[in-house]
């Protein structure tokens, strides 16, 4: 080691510094810094380390199997492929569609029979079952109503077994409008059928009988999963549920879900995955309602009463119930990723001790965490109250502890020291402060100016639009520090500002704890990996010498460092594409820039004020400006910063091609009229369209008719098309839009009842398979009882909303409606009834298919005719 190089490391204090505090420092800085590449170095290896390492695990596939393996007793991929791959070939999947009823059905039928020709029959019992559900349930403030909608449900119970608590495995078949399913949710259709196959064909035995649901009407407002959990046979001995959906196409799986407040259903998912994808900051997230999709599993939960496991496919989102959702999308890997979970999981739980008696196993939540996707960390949340409140007091205490050994080394009092260290916590809470801001002041001026989503297509955008002004953030309030007069050693002022990153951590830790969230972990586990250097830095002299403390903590670091970045990145993956359906009101950049600001924070929030070592710190500085500012350029203007593309990262466009008709009390019709309802669902809505130049001339909104009429006078499809009515936007057209069909409401008797005040009006309807039937009762009237859930009045208020779709059984709806009037008056109106008729299977009428045409190819049309009927009685 060269005597300039030692110097530099052991940086030795001559006397007179401490007759003259800080001007020795002042006259020789640069002897006291290291070389002006050590900076850029340092930034470019822990790039260099995420995009080598953290990535490649986080895209990690297993390899698949082929049926030469099928000896082994393990999943096949290849099978599950030639599944998906028949699937896929039945189209697009609506419920009430000849595909979803009767393709489907009798494909799946087929295949299970087909397994079960090959079961150990000396060991289990197969039995296949084809339930027709009929019921309502309240959710969303509306009435689920669902008629002959259907579940394929096979039971598997082992002829030894006395168990009378049955596991339940849970996907659907089902599709939205115009999307094959073939990832959402035909991966995991045939992931179980693969599953069933391989257990009902081995010799390995298990305890507990296994339900496995295939149910027909997931997509339809999750109606199905309630048919089975409320009205079939096998429900009531069903006690745990492995549910699997997907927002996302070919990669893994995410475990997002467990319990609730039962910590050994992780136990059973450590014991039985193979591939480790999960973590409690999901499951948190995903219960905020940030996330805008719904699970079985919710279903399962609230009217079952069932505990379990909720895993989904989270990857490459922007597929995700389009007509992109394909299997050329989907890798063999990505199923044999599934199956390798799935069947590990159902093995596992089947022979699960804990499944004897549910009472008697512990309850509480559980922090949970995959590292990388090579192991699982999971210990019990009080644990986890106690360990984020121990690490935080460690790293207070300890910090303390090197103040006062730097006063001692460095002959300065205590009492300065710790002055001197107030002030360092606040420039430190400054910075913290910057990292969060600057990014989200990035994502406000984008938004303000019309370029939110820059980065949906361009992820890479990411790294300009919010991490550099993160690191900016982090690193300048410190850069302006350390030019102060200091009566330390430089060394040890850099010391400094990383105990007051590590201080604001432990605040922060200790007040996101004591608010009781669970995700705290998080910032728990990157300060262990901060105390656990400092500790060893004290217990040596490494932290008395120079720099010499930073290479413990350099090496350490590498741990938080890759944890942090591969977490965040993930949330940035799954929530990116999701921003294109977070509707107009929220901006999207708020959300993904404070998530990129808090990775960055915590993966780089020790490491970045290391740059402070080098003599040339402001290059970084420059640097992070002038990426920041070429990212903000790219962004807004140039065509790298639009958010879509063909195929791969499109602008969903959902639309009615919509008829309404309005009837007044004497029949006579008020109003006749056709055009295309939108419901734009990112934030960039109707403006990309008018600048590729798409005739949309007549385009309103629809303010005026929400004020004026019930329900906007429109066919608003479901829950999320009523939340977001006000900003539906109108476009006219002259000629009428063609439907197969018109809904038809017959009034079949109308009947004053014996106390005078109440009047029956009876209905029979004759319409398409998903209808809503709105109803709004006059001010001095109230709707006393009618035919649907008695508890929805109770608990709601007008206009009522009734969501009504059937599967096989195309019977026309009959109801009833009473209505109380006390002046007994009941020859004038009393209510408007309005019928949304959705004819889903159709593509529409020639003018609707040019107008469709017209639309971008970066652009994904979701859209069908819809008949509306407004009514007064």
């Amino acid at each position: 080691m060269g005597d300039k190089q030692k110097l530099i490391l052991d940086e030795p204090v001559e006397e007179g510094v401490k007759s003259y505090p800080g001007k020795h420092e002042r006259k020789h800085k640069r002897y006291f810094q290291l070389p002006w590449y050590f900076a850029s170095g340092l930034v470019l290896f822990w790039g260099l380390l995420f995009v080598a390492v953290v990535k490649p695990l986080f895209y990690r596939l297993p390899e698949p199997l082929t049926v030469e393996d099928a000896s082994k007793e393990v999943f096949i991929a290849d099978r599950a492929y030639a599944n998906l791959y028949d699937f896929e070939a039945i189209g697009t999947k609506v419920v009430g569609s000849y595909e979803n009823e009767h393709k489907t059905v009798q494909f799946l039928l087929k295949e299970l029979n087909l397994i079960k020709d090959n079961i150990q029959e000396d060991l289990f019992d197969m039995e296949i079952d084809l339930q027709y559900a009929y019921g309502a349930y309240v959710k969303w403030n509306l009435v689920n109503m669902y008629q002959g909608i259907q579940n394929v449900v096979v039971k598997l119970t082992p002829k030894s077994s006395t168990s009378e608590n049955y596991i339940l495995v849970n996907s659907h078949f089902d599709s939205q409008p115009t999307s094959p399913s073939t990832g959402d949710d035909g991966h995991m259709v045939v992931s179980i059928l693969e599953v069933l196959r391989v257990i009902s064909s081995s010799r390995i035995p298990f305890e507990h009988p296994i339900i496995f649901l295939i149910n027909g009407s997931e997509e339809n407002s999750l109606q199905a999963s309630h048919g089975f959990i409320a009205y079939h046979k096998w429900a009531k001995n069903c006690k745990t549920v492995i549910n699997l959906d997907a927002a996302g196409s070919g990669g893994r799986e995410l475990m997002f879900q467990s319990g609730p407040n039962n910590p050994w259903l992780v136990k059973i998912y450590k014991e039985g995955a193979k591939h480790y994808f999960s973590t409690t900051m999901a499951e948190e997230i995903f219960q905020t309602g940030l996330v805008p999709s719904y699970t079985d599993f919710d279903i399962f939960v609230e009217y079952g009463n069932l505990i379990g496991l909720d895993i989904g496919q989270c990857i490459n989102g922007f597929v995700y119930h389009t007509k992109y959702d394909r299997i050329d999308v989907i890798p063999r890997a990505a199923l044999q990723n599934t199956g390798d979970n799935l069947l590990g999981l159902v093995r596992t739980l089947s022979n699960a001790t804990e499944m004897r008696d549910l009472s008697a196993n512990p309850t509480g939540n559980t922090i949970f965490f995959d590292v990388l996707g090579l192991y699982l960390i999971s210990y019990s949340a009080d644990v986890g109250v106690k360990l984020n409140y121990g690490v935080a007091a460690a790293a207070i205490v300890l910090v303390y502890i090197s103040l006062l050994r730097i006063a001692d080394k460095s002959s300065v009092s205590s009492e300065q020291i710790l002055s001197s260290f107030i002030l360092v916590l606040v420039v430190q809470l400054i910075a913290f402060v910057l990292a969060l801001a600057l990014p989200l002041l990035v994502a406000y001026g984008l938004d303000k100016y019309g370029f939110s989503l820059s980065y949906f297509a361009t992820p890479s955008l990411l790294l300009g639009l919010y991490v550099c002004p993160s690191l900016l953030g982090l690193l300048l309030p410190s850069y302006i520090y350390l030019k102060l007069k200091s009566t330390v050693s430089f060394a040890q002022q850099v010391q400094l500002a990383l105990h007051g990153h590590a201080a604001v951590l432990s605040i922060l830790c200790i007040a996101i704890n004591y608010y009781g969230l669970r995700t705290t972990y998080v910032v728990t586990w990157t300060l262990v990996f901060y105390v656990l250097p400092l500790a060893f830095n004290l217990l040596t002299t490494l932290h008395d010498r120079g720099y010499s403390w930073s290479g413990i903590l350099k090496v350490v670091q590498v741990a938080p460092f890759m944890y942090n970045s591969y977490l965040f990145y993930c949330f940035i993956v799954i929530l990116t594409p999701m921003m294109g359906r977070f509707g107009l009101d929220t901006n999207p950049d708020l959300i993904i820039g404070a998530l990129t600001a808090l990775g960055t924070i915590l993966s780089m929030g020790f490491l970045i004020l290391l740059v402070n070592m080098s003599r040339r710190s402001g290059f970084v500085l420059f640097g992070l400006l002038a990426v920041t500012a070429a990212a903000v350029y790219i962004a807004s203007s140039t065509d790298i910063g639009f958010p879509y593309r063909p195929k791969t990262n499109v602008q969903r466009v959902p639309y009615l091609q919509v008829r309404r008709v309005f009837y007044e009390y004497d029949g006579t019709v008020s109003k006749d009229e056709s055009g295309y309802l939108f419901n734009f669902q990112d934030r960039r809505g109707v403006t990309p369209l008018l600048e590729s130049n798409v005739d949309l001339t007549g385009l309103v909104n629809m303010t005026a008719d929400c004020a004026k009429y019930m329900m906007c006078g429109m066919p608003l499809y479901d829950h999320r098309w009523v939340e977001a009515m006000e900003d539906t936007m109108w476009l006219p057209r002259k000629n009428p839009v063609w439907t197969p069909d018109e809904p038809i409401l017959k009034l079949l008797n109308k009947t004053l009842q014996e106390d005078g005040t109440t009047v029956r009006f009876e209905f029979e309807l004759q319409s398409p398979d998903h209808t809503s039937i709105f109803i709004q009762p006059n001010e001095d009237v109230t709707i006393s009882n009618w035919s649907f859930l008695q508890e929805y009045l109770t608990t709601n208020s007008p206009p009522y909303h009734i969501y009504y779709s059937f599967g096989i059984d195309d019977t026309p709806l009959r109801f009833f409606i009473d209505l109380v009037k006390s002046n007994r008056d009941f020859t004038v109106p009393l209510f408007q009834l309005g019928i949304a008729a959705q004819y889903m299977h159709v593509n529409g009428d020639d003018e609707a298919v040019r107008f469709a045409k017209s639309i971008p190819d970066y652009a994904v049309t979701i859209q069908w005719p819809a008949f509306y009927k407004k009514y007064l009685f």
